[in-house]
């Protein structure tokens, strides 16, 4: 790894999460240290059973995945996430023969960064990464419900132009209703994009939403009793 970046972000915007699935201590912490400075929130594992495990419980955003890890190859875990998600993957290897790259793009992968590598390229990489997975899912970069604005591209939420501080779950639900906004969003639904457990308990969505009507204004957030909820457009 070479010259690390400042930070990066928003101060208002909620950071994105990075799991990052490494198995080497060093370049684990390492890669921890750079992802807080440049102004993500990461989650290390050094398994694939770890990491798995972490992806189903904190939903990141990204994933940065090795794949030499020591219990399974990292290549099945793209085929295990990519049967659940369509969150981005960024492949870190030692590994640099055409078929390996090909493989792992085959299978699901969005991006396939060769070790070693440059701070600069890889945080570049993720930013790419990250904006993909927005237009994956089929949102713009920037939306508006009334005098709310939620901007993907920065985590960024604001009422009235006046920037709203969210907690991560918060940020997440509520860009899970912005994306499919004028569309009730089942609660297993949310539980499964959120939680990664649609079985997980629907109160933390009562609780959670709570939290959003109270930021956002009581007519924002709609529920629909016995179904799911969603974000009011005026």
């Amino acid at each position: 790894m070479s010259s690390a970046a400042g930070p990066a972000t928003d101060p208002a915007a909620d950071p994105a999460t990075v799991l990052v699935v490494e198995d080497d201590p060093s370049l684990n912490a390492a890669l921890a240290t750079t992802l807080s400075l440049a102004g993500f929130r990461p989650v290390t594992a050094h398994t694939a059973a770890e990491g798995l495990r972490w992806f189903a419980h904190y939903a990141p955003d990204l994933v940065l995945l090795d794949l030499g890890l020591p219990d399974r190859d990292g290549l099945s875990v793209i085929r295990e996430i990519r049967e659940r998600s369509t969150t981005p993957i960024v492949v870190l290897s030692a590994r640099d023969g055409e078929a390996i790259k090909v493989e792992a793009l085959d299978l699901g992968a969005d991006d396939y960064v060769q070790k070693p590598f440059g701070v600069d390229e890889l945080l570049a990489r993720l930013r790419a990464g990250l904006r993909h997975g927005v237009q994956a899912r089929g949102s713009e970069p920037l939306v508006r419900a009334g005098d709310v604005e939620i901007d993907f591209g920065r985590r960024a939420v604001a009422k009235a132009g006046q920037p709203v501080k969210l907690s991560p779950k918060e940020y997440d639900l509520l860009s899970e209703l912005a994306i499919n906004r004028g569309r009730t969003v089942r609660h297993k639904d949310l539980l499964r994009a959120v939680w990664g457990d649609e079985r997980a308990e629907i109160q933390y969505l009562r609780v959670y939403m709570g939290q959003l009507r109270q930021k956002l204004g009581p007519d924002r957030i709609v529920s629909e009793p016995g179904v799911g909820y969603r974000l009011a457009d005026s």
